[in-house]
């Protein structure tokens, strides 16, 4: 039987993300809470559900970017689904941020409900309730994150696009 406290959760991704989006960058434990406003011990219990998945090493430092790109690719829809909300105030994901804007053109815009954002457009739940706070100082991050999220909630050709820039973000990384 399959143990519930293995079953990864939306916080694992986002950690992931966070470690490549840090590149060749020396982490720890704290910094990685810290930086995503998460508690040490649940990037701790992230990192061990994320090792048991196969989507970071064992000295759980490396993240597997063939298996976590392949997750991302083919199981992120499915394990954490969205679907749009009402028209809300917030900061732009998907295709209607960057870097998917400067090729998708759509009128649709898609945001975090955040109440400080400056944009207007249907609320997409982030992955975690802290990922608005964490990426307004890490664009790297907050694009890794609104490809995942056009993957999420997209028509196929914007996850089809999402899908080519974020695995070649995270191949390349």
């Amino acid at each position: 039987m399959i143990q519930a406290k293995n079953n990864l959760k939306p916080q694992d991704i986002v950690i992931l993300l966070k470690i490549i989006a840090l590149r060749e960058k020396t982490w720890f434990h704290h910094t990685i809470a810290q930086e995503l406003g998460i508690s040490q011990s649940e990037v701790s219990q992230s990192l061990n559900r994320s090792k048991y998945a196969g989507l970071i090493d064992d000295a759980r430092k490396k993240v597997n970017k063939i298996a976590f790109t392949e997750f991302l690719l083919h199981g992120v829809a499915y394990a954490f689904p969205q679907q749009p909300g009402a028209i809300v105030r917030g900061v732009l994901t998907a295709h209607a941020a960057e870097p998917l804007n400067q090729i998708i053109n759509s009128t649709e815009k898609y945001v975090w409900p955040y109440a400080k954002g400056v944009e207007r457009g249907q609320a997409i739940e982030p992955l975690y309730n802290t990922v608005v706070e964490a990426t307004l100082n890490d664009k790297e991050l907050y694009e890794l994150l609104t490809m995942v999220d056009a993957i999420r909630v997209g028509r196929i050709r914007e996850k089809e696009i999402a899908k080519k820039e974020l695995e070649k973000r995270i191949l390349n990384a």
